[in-house]
């Protein structure tokens, strides 16, 4: 830290730092808690941050803060104001790093504002408003507000009331270790693992076990996003930990719990395909309306309107978020029903309360995309054609064929395909051409939903019905494929290409796009290898090649999608994307 006599002695100051380093400007009359210094100064998701009396910009937000100096150094030294004759600026934009500040933002370079709350942070100019300050900062114990910092504003009644108590102390004890968030998240998922296999071992003791792993790999699992809300420890390699592992956990957690119930003599394998399907679905159906409806330029959903009345009374926030059945009371239920229960239990169990839940949220936003009057951007459209994953099959037929017009037409064709290719590879004899001719369908529907922009009120549904076309026909043609292991390879299958559709999201959320359209043509899109698994179901009926075939197009899906995977978001465009809003 070095101190500068005027605003000309801190240009060159700065100046003279290396390029790839933060800097900040404090002014020496700061008064206020260090949080909210640490606030304003330490949080590596935005280029540059303020708060009154203290500015810093990373090195992609070096150069414009030069600028903004050297422009305004004349002008600060001789007095005079950086905002236009005719404002009053606000007593923080009075000092030099808020002077600083105003003219980055004139300049088109954005300036994060953080919300302080309690916390005092103040530029005093005479010793009466210092005392004043002085006295707010020392009323207020800033450690404890970052301690509730910590915790995400919005999560479940269980994590809220069952883990967060206690859990942002074990986030503090990790900070004042050195320990990172990046290496919480690898401890929880490597807990689950274990938990699941103690699951495997298919006795009592072992679930017993893999009940309780279950869940200290949750309080950590918490533990991790409150670390890093605690220390300001936020990454891009974090953003794709934290966004990966809950379903890598979850999912390989259904996986043990199946294979300690086949120990037991009963195969739950089809159940648990089932329970991890409908999982992925209602995801989907998460990201694509929230996709659909991000920078919507009107909200007059009376719908909302009384989500937002209810809000308002303590308790339904609650009855709500419980009803959804978010992470933490999901996999609360699990660990107990584990521990108590049976394989077959844990999976029924999860199959009731997650399709209760999702015919509860859905209902909701058809609700509220049938009563809004809303605008769809380009930007929404693009982001649900994304999502779509149509390969290069249904990209052809969209190219060729003529866009379908109807404000319902799109989720409509998506769904007649949807069912047309369930239903007949769940009602048709097994290995029936007719199955494979049922997929040449699917495609041809495929591509029509989306040879137009998806910006009708319910095109938010189209990439849903795609997710359950591919995975249900995958599940229902293994099992009854009658093959031994078919199930378990298509779980492997489904779990590649869920993989990539959160990938997907979650890249789409970060504001970088989707994965290129090279990988998405590699894989197929989803058309593709539904049509793909009902050839190979017509070709190999009731033979071992059929888990053969299975085996070797979910491990291809998975290296591709792995490394494409893996490239990104180590590499410097990746977002720092943070799960601060959704339950998960």
């Amino acid at each position: 830290m070095q101190s500068a006599a005027d605003a000309g002695d801190a240009a060159a100051l700065l100046a003279a730092v290396p390029a790839g380093r933060r800097v900040a400007l404090v002014d020496p009359r700061f008064v206020g808690h260090v949080h909210a210094l640490r606030l304003g100064l330490t949080d590596p998701r935005f280029a540059a941050a303020t708060v009154p009396g203290a500015l810093t910009a990373r090195p992609e937000a070096r150069g414009a803060l030069l600028r903004a100096l050297r422009r305004t150094t004349a002008a600060v030294g001789a007095g005079a104001p950086v905002v236009a004759p005719d404002t009053d600026p606000a007593p923080e934009d009075r000092t030099v790093p808020g002077r600083i500040a105003v003219a980055l933002e004139a300049e088109g370079t954005a300036v994060k504002r953080p919300e302080l709350g309690s916390l005092t942070a103040t530029v005093p100019t005479d010793a009466g408003a210092r005392a004043d300050a002085e006295s707010a900062r020392d009323a207020v114990d800033d450690e404890a507000i970052r301690l509730r910092s910590a915790v995400k504003a919005h999560d479940g009644f269980f994590t809220t009331f069952a883990i967060s108590p206690y859990s942002r102390y074990l986030a503090r004890w990790c900070a004042r270790r050195g320990l990172t968030p990046n290496q919480v998240t690898t401890a929880s998922l490597i807990t689950a693992l274990v938990a699941a296999g103690a699951a495997a071992t298919g006795t009592r003791g072992g679930y017993v076990a893999a009940g309780i792993l279950l869940l200290v790999s949750f309080v950590l699992d918490c533990t991790d996003g409150q670390l890093a809300r605690y220390s300001l420890q936020y990454s891009t390699m974090g953003a794709w930990l934290d966004a990966t592992f809950d379903r890598a956990k979850e999912y390989a957690y259904y996986a043990g719990l199946a294979l300690g119930a086949v120990r037991g003599g009963d195969d739950v394998w089809v159940l648990a395909l089932g329970a991890m399907i409908l999982q992925s679905c209602r995801h989907v159906v998460d990201f694509s309306f929230n996709e659909a409806n991000h920078d919507a330029v009107a909200n007059t959903s009376p719908t909302a309107a009384l989500s937002d009345k209810l809000d308002s009374v303590g308790w339904t926030v609650w009855a709500r978020r419980m009803i959804v059945l978010p992470i933490g009371e999901r996999w609360a239920m699990i660990a107990v029903l584990t521990a108590l229960t049976t394989p077959r239990i844990v999976f029924y169990a999860l199959l009731v309360g997650c399709a209760l839940a999702a015919c509860y949220t859905t209902a909701g936003r058809l609700l509220r995309s049938l009563t809004r009057r809303a605008e769809r951007t380009d930007r929404a459209a693009r982001a649900l054609a994304d999502l779509a994953d149509s390969g290069p099959l249904a990209q052809g037929v969209a190219a060729v064929a003529p866009g379908l017009r109807g404000a319902f037409t799109a989720p409509v064709v998506a769904l007649l395909g949807t069912l047309a290719m369930i239903g007949c590879a769940l009602l048709l004899p097994y290995g029936s051409l007719l199955t494979v001719a049922a997929a040449a369908v699917y495609v041809v529907l495929s591509g029509l939903a989306v040879a137009r922009p998806l910006t009708g009120a319910l095109d938010w549904l189209v990439p849903p019905f795609f997710r359950a076309g591919e995975y249900v026909t995958i599940l229902v043609l293994a099992a009854r494929s009658d093959v031994p292991h078919a199930v378990p390879a298509a779980f492997g299958l489904i779990s590649a290409v869920a993989y990539h559709h959160y990938d997907t999201a979650y890249r789409i959320r970060g504001g970088t796009g989707a994965p290129p359209q090279w990988l998405v043509r590699t894989i197929g899109g989803h058309e593709g290898r539904t049509a793909l698994v009902a050839v190979l179901a017509a070709v190999l009926t009731h033979t071992s090649g059929f888990t053969t075939a299975l085996t070797a197009l979910a491990v291809a899906v998975a290296l591709v999608v792995l490394v494409e995977s893996i490239r990104f978001w180590v590499s410097s465009s990746a977002p720092a994307v943070h799960d601060e809003g959704e339950l998960a």
